[in-house]
């Protein structure tokens, strides 16, 4: 696609959110005492929630709405617009295979993985669909993208807890370097990498048909345990890690996911071990010939050359990032970021401008409401390089959604569609203690936070109490009749907060779709970028955030197109 022809497109969904966007920045909080639904829509409840199950009418010049009172007149010709206003419905985006299609046409003869490791490694024996599936699809466009640009190295920023990293280290044997803020995300996936790498062995050995092996007991050791009882061979990392408790914590997902993919295993898919004493069997002298012999034989790794091929790294990536300076052997990479809160997404991509090392980008973003914005009207601490616009030409136009609106843009419009709804009921609660706080308390607009109360209540009346408690506030102030006639009162109501939520959830696809074009719209202004596309990686009912930005720099002299 052309810079003209994105442009317009992008200069569509403007005019489209410039009539809409206050549906979607209207705060669910504030429905009841803001009085939301008699502000913006002019129709019952009900007509608009049998308009939304029945699908979008005919286009007309207004999307809907009454030019002179600003509010929603025709919920058909609202659904139809925004229909005709997301990715899909402006056409402004390539498949998964399309791009490997494209990346062939620009004469790149693409190897499969299985070919590069003698088997493949299936990502659902050690993580959920969802991720399996988000790996999977993103991690073959990611080695394609690094046959392509003739590179090896891959930096995955925002690694998090290491899975895309692992699969494309394990599978398609690039070296990859796993960046991430939180040093407990970094000691976690270290340690699941390297268990991992030792499955993934067995498990090809199994699928080759190599032999027959028992199931070994995986569990913490200290440093001097795991030189004793040390194993490990070949590209194994020769870097000792000390058993950090804190990591056992980190959640209970860390610990079924391998579960999962130990017990996948079959009996006779592990290396049969040496036999020989155990550690607390040895005699001191014993002990310190083991743990010399283990030493010996790291050292003799580390000087045959061989490397880790995932190395998890903690530092907080901004666009200024030098990142020479935390990865020392660094070479010409591709970088990648799957599910990056926030502004990572938006300096991943000025990274990948302004860093000359890196010739391919692959980034999936997510959090839009982390994302800070240059041009809200309201006063705010303005960073150096604010996530939103990322593009010139929308910077430009001083273009801004806020703060609601990008959050509206995380709903799943797909899971909705499906029955997968939003809590209706939670927000009702939340709607209505608001009313509560408005009428008999003055600091219904305290900092503090209410929290996710709603989970842990059994009734309306505990979550009221609960909250208030939370927020400080003196609860003796009202009965618990009381607190039950505001819920009745505003019950017959709530088919109001729940018609407006799914004209929200429709408008959610513009909201993102806006957002990814500008992050497109910014690659195709930049003359050292050769190809650049929105690309649907995953499939939207599985990860609703299922859009890549993707970019080439040329090399070797030979251009591509954009």
């Amino acid at each position: 696609m052309s810079f003209n022809l994105l442009w317009i497109r992008i200069n569509e969904v403007r005019r489209f959110l410039s009539v809409t966007l206050n549906i979607a920045n209207a705060h669910t909080v504030e429905f009841y005492t803001h009085d939301v639904w008699e502000r913006f829509i002019a129709l019952p409840p009900a007509e608009v929630l049998s308009a939304v199950a029945a699908g979008a009418g005919e286009l007309g010049t207004t999307f809907g709405f009454c030019p002179d009172t600003k509010r929603l007149v025709d919920v058909c010709e609202l659904l139809r617009a925004a229909q005709d206003h997301t990715l899909p419905g402006l056409g402004v985006f390539l498949k998964r295979d399309e791009l490997l299609q494209e990346l062939r046409g620009m004469g790149m003869k693409l190897r499969s993985a299985v070919a590069q490791t003698g088997s493949a490694l299936e990502p659902d024996e050690f993580m959920n669909s969802k991720k399996s599936h988000e790996v999977q699809s993103m991690s073959e466009v990611v080695a394609c993208l690094a046959q392509h640009c003739r590179v090896k190295q891959v930096i995955d920023v925002g690694s998090g807890k290491g899975y895309l990293s692992s699969f494309l280290s394990l599978q398609h044997g690039l070296q990859v370097y796993g960046v991430d803020s939180s040093s407990t995300n970094t000691h976690g996936a270290q340690e699941r990498n390297r268990k991992l790498r030792k499955f993934s062995r067995a498990y090809q050995q199994h699928m080759r048909g190599n032999g027959k092996v028992e199931e070994e007991e995986i569990k913490p050791v200290t440093v001097e345990e795991e030189v004793l009882n040390d194993d490990r061979v070949g590209n194994e990392s020769v870097e000792v890690t000390a058993y950090n408790p804190s990591a056992e914590k980190q959640s209970k997902t860390d610990s079924e996911v391998e579960e999962l993919f130990l017990t996948s295993l079959s009996v006779d898919a592990m290396e049969i071990p040496n036999p020989r004493v155990p550690p607390t069997q040895l005699s001191p002298e014993e002990k310190e010939k083991r743990k010399r012999e283990n030493l010996e034989r790291k050292a003799r790794n580390r000087s045959d050359g061989s490397k880790a091929l995932f190395s998890p790294l903690t530092s907080f990536i901004t666009a200024e990032t030098e990142l020479r300076e935390i990865i020392t052997e660094l070479e010409d990479a591709v970088m990648v970021g799957l599910h990056t809160c926030g502004d990572l997404a938006s300096n991943t991509l000025r990274m990948f401008v302004a860093k000359p090392e890196l010739v391919a980008v692959c980034s999936v973003g997510c959090c839009y409401h982390l994302l800070s914005e240059e041009f809200l009207p309201e006063k705010q601490d303005l960073l150096s390089s604010c996530g939103f616009p990322l593009s010139q030409s929308l910077r430009d136009q001083s273009w801004f959604c806020g703060r609601n609106a990008r959050m509206s843009a995380c709903l799943a419009l797909e899971r909705v569609s499906v029955g997968q709804g939003i809590q209706m009921e939670s927000l009702f609660y939340r709607a209505v203690l608001h009313v509560i706080l408005r009428d008999h308390y003055s600091s219904f607009k305290s900092e503090k936070r209410v929290g996710n109360v709603y989970s842990k209540t059994k009734s309306f009346v505990d979550y009221v109490r609960r909250a208030l408690r939370r927020l400080e506030l003196d609860e003796a102030k009202l009965s618990d009749n009381d607190i039950q006639r505001y819920h009745d009162t505003y019950r017959e109501r709530m088919d109001e907060m729940h018609a407006f939520n799914m004209l929200k959830v429709s408008l959610a696809p513009c909201i993102e779709g806006l957002i990814l074009l500008d992050r497109l719209c910014f690659l195709k202004e930049q003359e050292n970028v050769s190809f650049s596309a929105l690309v649907q990686l995953f499939d939207p009912l599985l990860s609703p955030r299922c859009y890549a930005v993707v970019g080439l720099k040329s090399y070797d002299g030979r251009p591509t197109t954009q």
